[in-house]
């Protein structure tokens, strides 16, 4: 008899010694109008929240930055005691400010403060998986990552953190912290348009490393957008199906992380990532972004 996390699309993948299903669940959404402050329907985020679990994802992505704090007050609330199965990834490096912005908070003592503020949020001891947050809103900055970076290995050291991972950040930043501690899995602006990434992909693929791709809302141009919603319209699909599918695809370290606040959507981009795309299809949705 299958589990429900073996009815998920894509499998599963592993973060050093924790195997989590390809297809995960991004709590950003959950948080109010701008991710700032509580949901306009309480219930409702715990719904979802349990609805993933009751699918069978073992993977969701969360940061404190996110209300702040609110989101994860929400997961503790809604999956607290955590089955062994699920595991929560977090990001450190980033805060809010009143104007709704993310100024870097990368410091040793602001990186020591997000990390037990992810604890005490969670109520966990340890936390499975942190990601260095780099870069700003516009995407990576080259420089070093050194300091954050070690600061993070350090409580790794302490036993608050399992492993390690980096978000918003260039190929050669992978690099240089790869050279401090190993990572399980980076994080990184990328879709069908967005290709930038596909040389660090390959790279990672074969160090066994995870890549979780991001993108904002509406993240196609219209002229993209066209030619996605083309091959949608044939497959009788949305286009966010085809292009979850299509990451599925693209190779087998990458790992999902779509964000809702509405069971039925959560439901509809399980079901759409499970499209079947033929090769014709990937050749033509290869396109877009080349």
């Amino acid at each position: 008899m299958n589990t429900p996390s073996a009815l998920l699309p894509g499998g599963t993948w592993t973060l050093g010694d924790l195997t989590v299903t390809r297809f995960g669940y991004g709590a950003m959404q959950l948080a109010g109008p701008g991710v700032m402050g509580p949901p306009a329907d309480h219930d409702g985020a715990l719904a979802v929240l349990r609805e993933a679990a009751a699918l069978g994802i073992t993977h969701i992505d969360t940061a404190g930055a996110y209300g702040p704090r609110v989101t994860n007050q929400l997961i503790r609330e809604a999956l607290h005691p955590f089955p062994e199965s699920l595991h929560i990834v977090t990001k450190v490096g980033a805060v809010r400010d009143q104007q709704g912005g993310w100024p870097p908070a990368r410091r040793p003592e602001d990186l020591r403060r997000a990390v037990h503020e992810n604890l005490e949020d969670l109520g966990l001891d340890a936390l499975d998986v942190v990601n260095l947050r780099l870069g700003d809103a516009q995407g990576p900055r080259p420089g070093s990552l050194a300091e954050p970076f070690e600061t993070l290995v350090e409580l790794q050291q302490q036993g608050l953190i399992r492993h390690l991972g980096v978000s918003n950040v260039t190929a050669e930043q992978v690099a240089e912290a790869q050279t401090i501690a190993p990572i399980v899995c980076v994080q990184n602006l990328y879709n069908l348009a967005y290709r930038q990434d596909d040389e660090l992909i390959d790279d990672l693929t074969v160090k066994g490393i995870a890549y979780v791709p991001f993108f904002p809302l509406g993240g196609f141009t219209p002229l993209q957008s066209t030619a996605l919603s083309a091959v949608a319209t044939r497959l009788k699909a949305t286009p966010m199906s085809v292009a979850l599918a299509w990451l599925l695809r693209r190779s087998p370290n990458i790992l999902l992380i779509p964000g809702t606040s509405s069971v039925a959507h959560l439901r509809e981009n399980v079901a759409g990532a499970g499209l079947s795309l033929s090769d014709e299809e990937l050749a033509e949705l290869d396109k877009i972004g080349r």
